[in-house]
């Protein structure tokens, strides 16, 4: 790997697991075995690198979820397993939750360049839901339900309000 890649990679997984602010560009370098320069040959600040980690991310997180959701043509179904797809998230990272809501609890609310990358995914993620329902207060509804399921199963460390969201779906979309 390269020293970028190296790089992005132990971010990948400092800033998901420690977050931001408690992860320094020095533990990112003595990890990814890079020199300083070459850091700063790739980004020019701790808050370039989180750009960069947050669209890897993003790639990474979308590419699992349409993945995880590819073999369900069924409206239903296919919302369902959406919400199956944080269960198995969980299980995976340890009810880490969203690193982007992580994020955004960490900087400053003045921070656009960071915000502008975290409310592009949030956006995406409407538009996700948006293309599978085709009914935009449908969708929105199941965004709210998506996104509270990621927080209360961070908190609570429990995927039973995801269970209960998917009982709620049954409901909603006919």
């Amino acid at each position: 790997m390269t020293p970028k890649e190296r790089i992005l990679e132990k971010t990948f997984v400092l800033f998901h697991r420690q977050g931001y602010n408690a992860t320094g560009i020095n533990q990112i370098i003595e990890e990814a075995k890079v020199a300083k320069a070459s850091f700063y040959q790739h980004f020019k600040s701790k808050e370039d690198l989180c750009v960069a980690f947050l669209k890897e991310r993003h790639l990474f997180w979308f590419e699992a979820l349409l993945k995880f959701t590819a073999d369900e043509k069924n409206t239903k179904l296919k919302i369902l397993a959406s919400f199956d797809f944080l269960i198995f998230m969980n299980g995976n990272e340890n009810f880490r939750g969203c690193s982007f809501l992580n994020i955004l609890s960490e900087i400053q609310s003045d921070n656009v360049k960071l915000l502008t990358v975290i409310q592009s995914h949030k956006k995406d993620l409407r538009t996700y839901f948006r293309d599978i329902l085709n009914d935009t207060l449908l969708s929105d509804h199941v965004y709210l339900l998506f996104e509270s399921s990621i927080i209360e199963s961070q908190m609570f460390k429990s995927n039973e309000l995801i269970e209960q969201s998917k009982k709620i779906i049954q409901n909603l979309i006919l």
